[in-house]
């Protein structure tokens, strides 16, 4: 027997639905076929927690390296446009979540996004802290969709808890999870070429990038990848700048988000006592080589403001310069330069 459920409280409402998760179809057999599903190829280091392909299916503990494809289905909420645009922050259009989770061995991955991305230069992107299993693939489809990178995206997922008090806990997993993410990076550029994959990482998978970069440096000085973009990096911005002559010269730029409005930052750098590189107010300048892109003009279309990648168009667009395009922050369109490096990118007119 099924009881009503208890009216919640808009603001809960809307936090749920901001927080609800991802899905598609099965296995695409050629790259036109996957332009009309939702969902991404992955990589993680999680354990397989159920048995029929649905959620959760991957869980929050270690495990050895697994792939496949997360599929994406979808319920559309049919929201006035009106209701949705004076809303004080980004409200869904659908309500996401997994359909089905197809495994795979990660070298037929690799092969299959060198099938879909045909000549383009495929992504690779690793999420934050507090992100499970269905969370991680809900924000990296839609990543994938704000930035136009569908058919040449790739996520790796590293064991976050998916839990707000966890926080030391996902950082011991970040770093375990390093090897895998570097060896991830450097099988890619194995398959694709010099030059041709990007990455991308977000708060806490900002530093696992940055770090994962640092020891593919050291064990493969010769590999050469495309752009390195951080967004919201939940990394110290000392130790960044002490490692960043060593990661330099093994990508072709390095982009790095910041913003004022970014809250967990703020509380990471109480945390931590030391500033945040995804944070305004640093003396960036010394960052040599690396284009900052200031986000403060923006609004903020998400409670936190940690999650402007997701869910401002105008990031997704500057993304989209950036990874297929391959255009500078001088050549970008909405950026205005504020110091040397450092550009105040543009509300939408």
């Amino acid at each position: 027997m099924h009881t009503k459920s208890p009216r919640l409280p808009f603001s809960t409402l809307i936090v749920s639905l901001i927080s609800a998760t991802v899905i598609a179809t099965p296995f695409p057999t050629s790259a036109q076929e996957i332009e009309t599903q939702r969902g991404v190829p992955f990589m993680t280091v999680r354990n397989k927690t159920s048995p029929n392909a649905r959620n959760p299916y991957f869980g929050q503990e270690r495990s050895d390296l697994k792939a496949g494809w997360c599929d994406i289905g979808q319920r559309w909420l049919g929201l006035p446009t009106a209701v949705a645009d004076a809303a004080p922050f980004h409200i869904p259009e659908e309500i996401l979540r997994i359909e089905k989770v197809r495994d795979e061995a990660p070298g037929a991955v690799i092969d299959a996004l060198e099938t879909t991305a045909a000549d383009s230069v495929p992504v690779l992107y690793t999420h934050g802290f507090y992100i499970d299993f269905e969370k991680g693939c809900m924000r990296a489809t839609i990543l994938q969709e704000n930035a136009k990178l569908q058919n040449k995206f790739m996520w790796f997922s590293w064991p976050s808890d998916g839990d707000l008090l966890n926080y030391t806990h996902d950082e011991a997993d970040l770093y375990w999870s390093l090897p895998d993410l570097a060896d991830t990076i450097a099988e890619m550029e194995a398959e694709f070429g010099s030059g041709q994959v990007h990455l991308a990482g977000h708060s806490l998978g900002g530093r696992g990038m940055a770090l994962a970069l640092m020891d593919v440096a050291a064990r493969h000085p010769d590999v050469r990848l495309g752009e390195l973009v951080l967004l919201a990096p939940d990394m110290d911005f000392e130790i960044f700048s002490r490692i960043l002559p060593r990661i330099r010269p093994i990508v072709s730029g390095i982009t790095v988000y910041v913003a004022e409005a970014d809250r967990p930052l703020a509380l990471s750098t109480t945390l931590h006592g030391y500033s945040r590189l995804g944070e305004v107010g640093n003396d960036v300048e010394k960052l040599d080589g690396v284009e900052v892109i200031d986000l403060s003009a923006l609004p903020v279309r998400s409670p936190t403001g940690h999650l402007y990648h997701v869910y401002n168009q105008e990031v997704g667009d500057d993304l989209n310069q950036i990874f297929n395009n391959g255009k500078r922050a001088d050549e970008r369109h909405n950026l205005v330069q504020i110091r040397d490096n450092v550009w105040s990118l543009q509300p939408n007119e």
